[in-house]
C-alpha cells in the first residue's frame, strides 16, 4: 500500500495509521534525507527479525541501527560522552550515522554487536513518525542490486511495485536521493569517519 505524506500538515489519521502499524510490529518503507530506507518499531524483536531475513543482515556481525526523534532521546538506548554529543548535537538532525556502544534498553538482537547506529534524518516525515511513535524505529536501507534501475530505490511508486508483497505500507515522500549517510564510529570516545556519504562532518 501507498501512502503520500507531506513535509507538514498530514492528516493526522494518516499518521496515526502509521503508528498502529509500526505498534503492530509492522515494517514500512519511508524516506530519509538520504535514500528511502525500511524499518520497523525499534524494541520488536520479531519485526526487526523480519527485516533482517529481507536484507540478508547477520545481527551477530552487522551493526543495527535506530532513528531517535531528539538528542534526549539517545541516551536510552545508547551511550554518550560529552565530546559525542557535543559533536552530535551540531550535526544532527543530518545525514549521519553514529555508531555508539548500546545500552540494555535496546531488544537483545541489538546486543549480539553491543553497538548501534544513531539516525536523526533531516527529514520532517520521518521525524514526525517517530515523534508520536515515542520509540526508537529500527532502520536500514533499501535492498537494491547493482544491475538493478537506480529509480527502483528513489521512485516510491516503483518502490511500491518492488516491495508490495515483502512490507506492509510504502510511505511516498517525494523522490529520494541515491547516496547514503556518512558513518561516524564514536565507541571509542573519539569521532572516525568509515564511510563518508551524503553529510560532511563538522567537528567543530
Amino acid at each position: 500500500m501507498l501512502l503520500k505524506l507531506y513535509e507538514k500538515n498530514n492528516n493526522p489519521a494518516d499518521l496515526q495509521q502509521v503508528i498502529n502499524l509500526l505498534n503492530d510490529g509492522g515494517i514500512i518503507i519511508y524516506p530519509t534525507d538520504t535514500m528511502y530506507a525500511i524499518g520497523c518499531h525499534g524494541l520488536k524483536e520479531r519485526a526487526i527479525e523480519r527485516i533482517c531475513r529481507l536484507k540478508d543482515i547477520d545481527p551477530k556481525k552487522n551493526n543495527l541501527s535506530i532513528i531517535c526523534y531528539d538528542l534526549s532521546k539517545i541516551s536510552e538506548y545508547a551511550k554518550v560522552d560529552n565530546s559525542t554529543f557535543k559533536l552530535m548535537k551540531r550535526n544532527l538532525p543530518g545525514a549521519f550515522t553514529f555508531i555508539l556502544n548500546g545500552t540494555t534498553r535496546l531488544p537483545k538482537i541489538f546486543r549480539n554487536r553491543k553497538e548501534v547506529g544513531i539516525r536523526m534524518p533531516d527529514n520532517s516525515i520521518i521525524q514526525e513518525i517517530a515523534r508520536l511513535l515515542d520509540a526508537p524505529i529500527m532502520t536500514t536501507t533499501l535492498p537494491h542490486d547493482d544491475n538493478e534501475d537506480i529509480e527502483y530505490c528513489t521512485d516510491p511508486e516503483l518502490i511500491e511495485e518492488k516491495f508490495n508483497n515483502i512490507v506492509d505500507l510504502v510511505i511516498d515522500g517525494g523522490i529520494g536521493g541515491t547516496e547514503g549517510s556518512t558513518v561516524v564510529d564514536c565507541t571509542n570516545g573519539k569521532a572516525e569517519i568509515i564511510r563518508q556519504g551524503t553529510g560532511w562532518l563538522d567537528e567543530g
